[in-house]
């Protein structure tokens, strides 16, 4: 039966925080564990959980707020889930930010985690929505409400994660899963394929794969591939239904192909980036990127970054699998983002650029700058559509194009209807410095008219190329930042590879950190701004003290102090020679 807690609002008189000393309760109160309890903890909704719950009187639910509190102390910390029960139970400060004030109280066995977990997983796949993320928008929301952060600007961007699964070779993957195989089949089955499998089970995957150390594997290939296929047909009746056996019908379409009735084995280019990595996790993709290998999922975050907000905050996080393309997971954003903020221009780098993304953007009324663009970079030498505005409908349908000399003209659909052309007037071209050497609009030999021609895609990306370039004469990088919250999320992971396996755990724990980020990020803000308060407090009356957080000021600041110094001590040498 679901019950809200409402039990921590009303703290006991005599407890273990009151026993504190006053210097040490009030240190607790603007701690982490303090800004956690009562940004975090105090604001999640607890009744979007009552459809894990049973609806007729039985025995209460352990508080959801303290349980999914746990799960963001799990991700912040690093912790497994011995070393989170042991925090729990005996640090005050992780009981503190979970809204006790006394040790025993509110204890729970370990267990009941575990069954929470499997209740959200459940419903996940049942409804296809995820309690826990909802949980951190609907936190984020109010925070950034309470604190008036400005979301009218945000940036994106994606890290590679790996999920808690061994490293191995295409030879040790398909040996495991045979092993997983002999482990399904009934004991009269065991004995039926004893000696088929032999050769397989003597020790483990890594250990098979080791004693042919300096062989060709093509053989052990191809005989792993008919026995596999022998068994797939022979055991179809009987263990269609198997998870394992459906793993085994994936490998094998995966890594074999029949051709007349002959089980062939695939050469290493012709496997999918979506083909099995570990047995342990069905969902974990391949990816290659900077010459470097990866196995697991990708993670999406969404930050504010607006110069204005003295504190940003993470607004939204994806995982997918690894081989899921960055501009994919914008366009998914992109709707749940507007609808809860008030997103207006959008910092990527190169990476999230397609013609879909584009639509997706204008369906949105989401400005995207991105910080580079895929494909080759055009000459700076000579002018190129990128140089040219674009006016397009909300379709992307372009309307009016203008040249660099502010000559506008309409856009019209070209003869073949597969693109567009503008002409332009050759009496205003010709006083023109780029006439007939570096513009890309030329003359026919029937219409001396200057004729530009492109189709919508080149019109997307030179005008995504111009808001870059655009941004870039600024001088100002409102994206880069976005990489130390990448860190930020990721550090309680060495190497980048979470404790868990699975999408949803991965993608839970990629929520958990980021609600403990934001939390911090709090506490960082309410700790800077009391220090301003004290220091005002104690100025003399008549001069303002203020803490510039940008080095230059302070830097500027310390050489006019030591130029002015300088200067006195110029003019006292000068009073000592007279």
């Amino acid at each position: 039966m679901f019950r809200k807690n409402n039990r921590h609002l009303q703290p006991v008189l005599i407890s273990n925080v009151n026993d504190l000393p006053e210097k040490h309760r009030k240190r607790l109160e603007s701690s982490w564990a303090g800004v956690f309890y009562r940004e975090t903890f105090c604001r999640l909704d607890e009744r979007p959980f009552g459809v894990l719950y049973a609806d007729f009187p039985s025995r209460p639910n352990i508080p959801v707020n303290v349980l999914v509190g746990l799960e963001s102390l799990k991700a912040d910390f690093g912790w497994s889930d011995e070393e989170l029960y042991d925090a729990f139970t005996y640090d005050m400060q992780v009981r503190y930010a979970l809204g006790y004030h006394q040790l025993g109280e509110g204890d729970f066995d370990l267990r009941s985690l575990y069954y929470f977990r499997e209740r959200v997983s459940r419903y996940m796949q049942e409804k296809g929505i995820n309690l826990i993320e909802k949980a951190f928008e609907q936190v984020t929301d109010q925070q950034i409400k309470a604190y008036q952060v400005k979301t009218g600007k945000q940036r994106m961007d994606s890290t590679q994660i790996a999920s808690n699964i061994r490293e191995m070779s295409r030879l040790q993957l398909l040996v495991e899963v045979l092993q997983r195989v002999h482990r399904m089949l009934k004991e009269e089955d065991q004995k039926r394929y004893a000696e088929v499998f032999a050769p397989y089970l003597e020790g483990h995957a890594g250990q098979y794969v080791y004693h042919l150390k300096g062989q060709d594997t093509g053989e052990h290939l191809q005989n792993i591939g008919e026995l596999m296929q022998r068994l797939l047909v022979e055991l179809q009746p009987i263990y269609a239904q198997e998870p394992v056996y459906q793993m085994l019908e994936r490998v094998f379409g995966e890594h074999f192909r029949v051709e007349e009735k002959v089980v062939k084995t695939k050469v290493a280019k012709e496997l999918s980036a979506s083909s099995l990595q570990s047995p342990d996790d069905l969902e974990a993709t391949y990816r290659e990127k900077g010459n470097k290998s990866y196995k697991g999922y990708v993670a999406n975050l969404t930050e504010t970054c607006d110069p204005e907000n003295d504190l940003q905050l993470i607004t939204k996080t994806q995982v997918a699998p690894n081989c899921v393309d960055d501009a994919k997971l914008m366009e998914e954003a992109l709707s749940n983002l507007k609808e809860r903020t008030e997103l207006e221009t959008l910092y990527t780098d190169g990476g999230y650029g397609s013609p879909s993304a584009d639509q997706s953007s204008r369906d949105s009324q989401v400005e995207q700058i991105q910080t580079a663009i895929r494909g080759r970079a055009p000459s700076t030498e000579k002018l190129h559509l990128a140089d040219f505005e674009i006016k397009q409908t909300e379709k992307g349908v372009p309307t009016r194009i203008t040249c660099p000399q502010a000559q506008t003209v309409l856009v019209h659909p070209s003869s073949q209807k597969k693109g567009y052309v503008a002409h332009f007037d050759p009496a205003i071209c010709q006083a023109c410095p780029f006439y007939q050497k570096d513009c890309p609009a030329r003359p026919e030999k029937r219409d001396p008219r200057l004729h530009l021609n492109f189709n919508e895609q080149q019109v997307n990306v030179s005008q995504r190329r111009r808001r870059s370039l655009a941004r870039q004469k600024e001088g100002r990088n409102l994206r880069a930042a976005i990489e130390a919250t990448m860190r930020e999320i990721k550090h309680p992971f060495p190497a980048s590879k979470l404790p868990v396996r699975g999408r949803f755990r991965v993608a839970c724990m990629v929520i958990g950190s980021a609600i403990a980020t934001n939390a911090r990020r709090i506490q960082r803000y309410l700790a800077a701004k009391t220090k301003l308060e004290n220091e005002q407090k104690k100025a003399p009356k008549g001069q303002e003290c203020s803490l510039d957080p940008h080095p230059v000021s302070f830097f500027t600041s310390f050489k006019a102090v030591f130029e002015a110094g300088l200067t006195l001590l110029g003019l006292r040498k000068l009073c000592l020679s007279c």
